[in-house]
């Protein structure tokens, strides 16, 4: 078998991966998006619908995982090459974790959804960060798709929008729950599924540094974002 064989067989391989990475990302965002739903409407039967997909998303993680062992074993590659394989790995975890989120949030919105109470709580704040954690996963993708570092570095200076949403809708939760303590219980539901939208917006900044670990050989995690955007652009 010649040098030039194996070396498209390899690409074919890795393409394949990636291809599933992005086939459950595309499965995630959908969860996501429908949990928000759920929560948006008050609907039980869209929450039920999320829960029941999570196996799915268990199930994608475990075969991905273990395609990326079965290409390092036959492969052995190197450099760049096996930067993607440790970086999908990690991409997969945070997605699958990301669907854990969802799960969340439709959880609480069945609880929820039996308390009249918790239609009297304004929740735009969460609404927003949902949409804007939804939208950064997706663009996560996209630049995983492209290995994009210029659009990595954005979405992780945007993650800090859904940390500042997170801190506000904290502060109105407190004055609710402060003004009437009936509203304890709703309060903290609202603050788990808040939290689990700002974890979203946290594994797609994960994502967004995978890519530039990637492409530049660098580990930008837990630098500041200026050393990061420096690291993404140079």
């Amino acid at each position: 078998m010649t040098d030039k064989h194996l070396s498209s067989q390899f690409d074919a391989d890795l393409n394949l991966v990636s291809s599933k990475v992005l086939e459950m990302g595309g499965l995630v965002e959908a969860q996501i998006v429908a949990a928000m739903n759920a929560l948006n409407e008050f609907d039980t039967g869209i929450a039920d619908q999320v829960i029941a997909a999570e196996d799915r998303l268990n199930t994608m993680e475990v075969e991905i995982d273990e395609e990326c062992s079965n290409i390092i074993a036959r492969r052995q590659p190197a450099a760049r090459d096996l930067r993607l394989l440790m970086a999908i790995s990690k991409t997969i975890t945070n997605l699958e974790r990301a669907g854990d989120e969802a799960e969340k949030i439709a959880k609480r919105t069945k609880r929820l959804a039996e308390d009249g109470a918790a239609r009297t709580i304004n929740i735009a704040e969460i609404k927003l960060s949902g949409e804007m954690a939804v939208s950064i996963l997706r663009r996560a993708l996209d630049a995983f798709a492209r290995l994009d570092t210029v659009a990595a570095a954005q979405i992780v200076r945007d993650d800090k929008a859904i940390d500042e949403e997170f801190r506000g809708f904290v502060r109105k939760l407190i004055s609710y729950m402060t003004e009437d303590p009936r509203l304890i219980s709703v309060g903290l539901d609202f603050l788990f599924i808040a939290k689990a939208i700002e974890r979203i917006g946290d594994h797609a900044k994960n994502i967004a540094e995978f890519i530039i670990y990637v492409v530049k050989g660098t580990d930008v995690r837990h630098k500041g974002r200026d050393a990061l955007e420096r690291e993404a652009l140079s």
